[in-house]
């Protein structure tokens, strides 16, 4: 069988972006820094998954934690430029979803 020819880097990128819940976190994202419960309540996610993909997404350089010396300890998340530059990709997205997709019977 043929080894595939898609680009590496391409495939790596998909990865990313198609392990559940990464593109909403960074979809959320795009509207500017957040605390942990903010996302956790927006798009509906535990906070055990929510915790393991912002630690993915921070590891690729996606995601920025950022924690403030207050009391109580304040910690926000917010897009890197590299994520940041997903925003295109992103809108995109949302276009051709409202284009093409119904929303599922249960909303």
């Amino acid at each position: 069988m043929n080894k595939s020819l898609i680009c590496p880097r391409f495939d790596k990128a998909m990865k990313i972006l198609s392990q559940r819940w990464s593109g909403l976190v960074i979809y959320q994202l795009l509207n500017g820094p957040q605390r942990f419960c903010t996302i956790e309540s927006s798009i509906g996610i535990s906070g055990r998954v929510l915790s393991e993909r912002l630690k993915d997404l921070e590891c690729q350089g996606i995601v920025k934690r950022e924690v403030f010396p207050e009391t109580p300890v304040r910690i926000e998340y917010s897009l890197t430029e590299k994520g940041l530059s997903l925003q295109p990709i992103m809108k995109e997205i949302e276009k051709w979803s409202q284009s093409w997709l119904e929303p599922d019977g249960d909303e």
